[in-house]
């Protein structure tokens, strides 16, 4: 008898330890999300909300890691008005994906509250007013995305004194204008994205030698920086400053790097185009309407 008790007990533990442990949505979250519907009007697309259930269970664009909600998106056109202040109350979030829908107004200045984001989706939507300064205060942030949108003035200041990583910056197509803070040039992003915007002055200090920046794209700008006198890093595999006013020479350096995506065409650059590398197997488009560029791939002999 004994031993059959003695049996029991250890396939009982084992039943036990082996058995998934469920956590329900915290309370305050789920408030929280309910806030976010209520705002929204109650749209149909989030009918799963539904208060009598939980909410890591089932709730559509929702996810939760031991009761707390760490991942919400809202994904559709149909979804429209200002991003819900309801949505800084979600501490725990870590990936917060309101891409391409139709939100419009400001992003919030108390967005910086969500300390434990990594990843900031805005992209393709309506939003306007300028990019809040308080973005560099999410010590866990690896991406602001925020392209394609009609965000007005310029990168902030204190973008310069990110406290926690540097993240990766997507800020093209909207009507960004100004001058890029100098304060940034001692950042090594890992990738810049503000192309079809209105920024103007120095783009160079986006690169360095010393830098592991994969991805720069300056392009449809108004730049005005001396080409020759910039510095690459090796890892730099996307490099598009087409359509500025940037002037110089081709540096020789760029004969040694492994480009997968180049361009400097619609500038004011002049001289040939060094010998070597990728750049003699580009496309001529990639070099076209420049000053006084010449030399293979273009027809133009120096």
């Amino acid at each position: 008898m004994k031993l059959l008790l003695l049996h029991l007990s250890i396939f009982l533990s084992i039943l036990f330890v082996s058995l998934p442990f469920s956590y329900s949505c915290t309370e305050n979250d789920k408030n929280a999300l309910l806030e976010i519907k209520k705002s929204l009007n109650n749209h149909p697309l989030l009918s799963s909300w539904n208060p009598q259930t939980d909410c890591c269970t089932g709730w559509s664009g929702v996810e939760c890691t031991y009761g707390r909600v760490t991942y919400l998106t809202l994904s559709s056109k149909k979804f429209s008005g200002n991003i819900p202040p309801a949505i800084t109350k979600l501490k725990s979030l870590d990936i917060l994906f309101f891409k391409y829908s139709n939100f419009s107004g400001p992003i919030p200045d108390n967005i910086s509250d969500l300390k434990n984001l990594t990843y900031l989706g805005l992209s393709e939507n309506q939003l306007t007013g300028p990019i809040p300064g308080t973005l560099s205060q999410m010590p866990k942030l690896e991406a602001i995305h925020v392209n394609d949108n009609k965000l007005t003035g310029s990168i902030p200041n204190s973008f310069g004194s990110f406290v926690g990583n540097v993240p990766g910056l997507d800020l093209s197509n909207n009507r960004l204008s100004g001058k890029i803070p100098e304060s940034l040039s001692k950042h090594d992003f890992n990738s810049v994205f503000l192309s079809g915007n209105s920024f103007v002055g120095d783009g160079s200090m986006f690169f360095g030698r010393n830098k592991t920046t994969v991805q720069v794209d300056l392009s449809r700008n108004m730049f005005q920086f001396d080409l020759s006198k910039v510095k690459f890093a090796k890892s730099i595999l996307t490099l598009d400053l087409s359509q500025n006013r940037i002037f110089g020479k081709i540096p020789q350096q760029l004969t040694n790097l492994r480009l997968e995506r180049f361009n400097v065409s619609y500038n004011r650059l002049c001289g040939k185009i060094p010998r070597g590398g990728f750049l003699q197997t580009s496309e001529p488009s990639a070099f076209s309407h420049n000053l006084c560029l010449c030399g293979i791939p273009l027809i133009k002999a120096c």
